[in-house]
């Protein structure tokens, strides 16, 4: 009895002493978290440009800002007065004006066509269901220079120039192809029992509709309007196209990029940012209070 619990005593000391190789942990140690590392590689490779942009906010430069002052220091000057660089408000004004408008007929027509094709059955609604794809799938460089030869071509002759109008109508026609996907899949994940079960309590097509269907579809409305205002104020090959002499905010950035981009310019972009963090942020903490 007593050499048997020698022998297995003896085994457990051999195995508590054995230790595997450092490669071995280390390599153990990285595959537990892989997952956490990458994110974190990402995360920091996503907002290095957005660090730069926020610290080149508080830059003070002279004619160029490209190289940091490290005499001057930081300074607040660009934060009191945005506007400060000549052009950069009215450039954001433009794309604000450019972007609500394309965002409000864009979410009106392509809620509109979710509609039709989810709910509905017409000839031509496979076509359409692959049409809908090709403003999205189209590079952007080919799908601007096709609308400047349209509107020079064909538009001109009833006096559309080129500048704000025509950047509202092109954006208006890639913004609709994200609405239609977005409230699409929104309108396929409804539960088509809730809309029959307003019926039984007879509710009408107008009541099910305004009571019932619409609520269930505003997030993705939401979803798909903001969406598009992010794309139609971010764009710049397809506005460079179409815009003549009339400037958004991503082309007075472009234009400016080779004197060093305004520190003025940098406020309002990263602005822009924090703003549409909040947004996501209180969207979420919205739909966690509607899921509680």
């Amino acid at each position: 009895m007593s050499a048997t619990t020698a022998s297995e005593a003896t085994r457990v000391g051999e195995a508590t002493a054995y230790r595997p190789p450092a490669w071995h942990r280390v390599k153990t140690w990285l595959a537990n978290r892989f997952a956490i590392i990458s994110a974190i590689v990402v995360l920091l490779y996503l907002f290095v440009p957005v660090a730069y942009t926020f610290a080149f906010s508080f830059n003070d430069y002279r004619k160029s800002n490209i190289v940091w002052n490290s005499a001057a220091g930081p300074t607040l000057k660009h934060w009191k007065d945005p506007c400060g660089a000549p052009g950069v408000c009215d450039a954001l004004v433009t794309s604000i004006k450019v972007g609500g408008l394309a965002t409000l007929v864009a979410t009106i027509l392509g809620t509109m066509l979710a509609f039709a094709l989810v709910r509905h059955r017409f000839r031509g609604r496979a076509t359409s269901n692959v049409l809908i794809f090709i403003p999205m799938a189209t590079p952007e460089i080919v799908l601007g220079a096709s609308l400047l030869t349209i509107f020079v071509q064909g538009f001109s002759r009833f006096g559309l120039r080129l500048g704000f109008w025509t950047i509202v109508i092109a954006h208006i026609m890639f913004c609709i192809s994200f609405v239609v996907v977005t409230v699409k899949a929104r309108l396929q994940s409804l539960d088509p029992r809730l809309e029959e079960a307003a019926q039984d309590l007879y509710a009408g097509p107008g009541g099910t509709f305004w009571r019932v269907t619409f609520p269930l579809v505003l997030p993705g409305i939401v979803s798909a309007a903001l969406l598009s205002f992010s794309l139609s104020f971010d764009d710049f090959i397809i506005t460079n196209f179409v815009s003549g002499d009339t400037t958004t905010f991503p082309k007075f950035v472009y234009v400016s990029y080779l004197r060093g981009i305004p520190a003025q310019a940098n406020v309002i972009g990263f602005s822009m940012f924090v703003i549409a963090v909040l947004l996501v942020v209180v969207g979420q903490l919205v739909g966690n209070a509607r899921k509680r």
